[in-house]
């Protein structure tokens, strides 16, 4: 493993544009998003800053419920890092710093729709039928440019519980 350093940071409005590339350059793997759209959720972006130079992100999804709620979901989403970083465990540290910044919301669980669940299921997320995230499928899969239908997707969907009830609170 390379020795690399990095730090993990929160994004700011200066890294839209790195941000907005990055996952320009990852169409396989991820589902395209707007600058206006990054922008907006700048403060639910983490970056991976090598040489002052941004090699990876993560953001984070809050999943709406109608009414009180009582199942919260948070959807770990636009996982990226540039392929001249790849294998320093960067994509690791940006998703373990993501559940740290979740966890204190204390949903129910935290989901990813991914093409690598191998990666997911070492960081301690099981694989669940893609019917029990119907929130998820609703409020993004729909609108998906990629494919014509959620369950003709490839992405696996994943979990991790975080609380069991988040009513019992």
């Amino acid at each position: 493993m390379n020795s690399t350093s990095y730090q993990i940071r929160n994004a700011g409005f200066r890294d839209v544009t790195a941000i907005y590339n990055l996952i320009k350059d990852n169409p396989n793997e991820l589902v395209p998003r707007s600058m206006n759209d990054i922008a907006q959720n700048t403060d639910r972006f983490l970056i991976a800053e090598v040489a002052g130079r941004v090699a990876g992100i993560v953001s984070w999804f809050i999943l709406p419920e109608i009414g009180k709620a009582e199942h919260p979901s948070v959807e770990i989403k636009s996982l990226a890092v540039d392929k001249d970083h790849r294998g320093l465990g960067l994509g690791r540290a940006l998703v373990e710093a993501a559940i740290e910044r979740i966890r204190v919301l204390q949903p129910e669980q935290i989901i990813v729709l991914t093409f690598t669940p191998d990666f997911f299921g070492k960081l301690g997320f099981k694989t669940v039928p893609k019917e029990t995230l119907m929130h998820k499928l609703y409020t993004g899969c729909l609108n998906c440019s990629k494919y014509d239908s959620p369950f003709t997707c490839p992405e696996v969907a994943m979990s991790m519980t975080i609380c069991a009830t988040a009513t019992a609170r």
